[in-house]
């Protein structure tokens, strides 16, 4: 479970192999040999599975962010390489490279992400509330000069 299935599977044939020469005790010289080498190439094309765990946080990190906090454009180009970035994440066959460039290209996007600037209106931000605060606020200040009127009359 070290490795790549398709680098296994590949060398399950040669590993085979190399036991049937191994276990026969009337095997030549040049059996041996060729059945060592054929095992020893792959063995060596054998390929560890890479570690995702970095990879993975990233795009944690990125779907715990709030779009609208950042600007279009640069949310666009995250989203793009998260995309990317899933697909290694999920692919069994991925190497240690693919792995290494979909974290840097992640990483680099992340670097770009540029916070929504005042006035900017390339990003509204809906939050669903159509109140008008100027009535709340204005019958506060109201009250509030009822209650110092009514403490200075009382002349507390």
């Amino acid at each position: 479970d070290k490795y790549i299935a398709s680098s296994w599977q590949a060398m399950l044939p040669k590993l085979e192999a190399a036991q049937e020469v191994l276990a026969n005790e009337k095997a030549t010289q040049a059996e041996v040999d060729e059945a060592c080498d054929a095992l020893t190439r792959a063995y060596l094309d054998l390929r560890v599975k890479p570690n995702k765990d970095i990879l993975s946080g990233l795009i944690n990190k990125v779907n715990g962010l709030n779009a609208a906090s950042y600007s279009a454009k640069t949310w666009a180009v995250v989203e793009n390489e998260v995309i990317k970035a899933q697909a290694v994440l999920e692919d069994p066959e991925a190497s240690e490279a693919e792995v290494k460039a979909a974290e840097k290209a992640l990483t680099k996007a992340l670097e770009g992400l540029e916070p929504v600037k005042a006035g900017d209106t390339t990003v509204s931000v809906k939050t669903g509330d159509t109140t008008n605060m100027m009535y709340p606020l204005l019958g506060l200040a109201i009250a509030s000069l009822g209650f110092y009127g009514n403490k200075k009359r009382k002349g507390l």
